[in-house]
């Protein structure tokens, strides 16, 4: 396991009661002293991206439950950086967030592919010293991030490829199952 940072995974530990982070892997695009706050990769939302900009008519863009906050908010991570200026890189070729208008153009004029942009709704938050408690009581397992796991996985393996990816004792977690009393 690492220490967090940009680009860091968190996966949850398979024991998890919180109904918003059960069997979630969080990319983190922020942590500081001040707080942390990334996108989980594997809770898809009810609807596509073309029912919630109706206007844009394309074929069924995912979009991604980011995390319980913020709900009324889009956000993105791409690899476009020649196409959507002003976007953070989180890590290489790695890039939150962007110039909106451009976005929505180069939408309209097919130059994106889904296999290089992920859209959200909502993201996933901590306060200052939340996310270091919350590590301390090992809720969540850390890993770096890669690309493939972002933009190439489908949603309901990512959780199962990022434990694997932890490598060694972890990966016998893979199998255990949601709640333990049904075992």
């Amino acid at each position: 396991m690492i220490y967090p940072s940009k680009g860091t995974l968190l996966i949850a530990n398979p024991f998890l009661k919180d109904p918003n982070f059960s069997r979630a892997v969080i990319f983190l695009c922020e942590h500081t002293d001040e707080g942390s706050f990334g996108f989980a990769l594997n809770k898809k939302f009810p609807k596509p991206l073309e029912q919630l900009i109706p206007d844009l008519n394309l074929n069924d863009f995912p979009v991604y439950q980011g995390g319980p906050v913020q709900k009324d908010a889009l956000h993105f991570l791409h690899q476009y950086p020649e196409l959507i200026s002003g976007g953070e890189e989180v890590m290489e070729n790695v890039f939150w967030g962007g110039n909106y208008e451009s976005l929505l153009a180069n939408l309209k004029n097919n130059d994106i592919s889904k296999d290089r942009i992920r859209f959200f709704i909502g993201y996933s938050g901590w306060s200052q010293g939340q996310l270091d408690a919350e590590l301390k009581e090992k809720s969540w397992l850390t890993v770096q991030a890669t690309r493939k796991l972002i933009f190439d996985t489908r949603p309901e393996d990512v959780w199962k490829h990022s434990v694997k990816h932890l490598g060694g004792d972890y990966e016998v977690m893979v199998n255990f199952p949601i709640d333990p009393q049904l075992n």
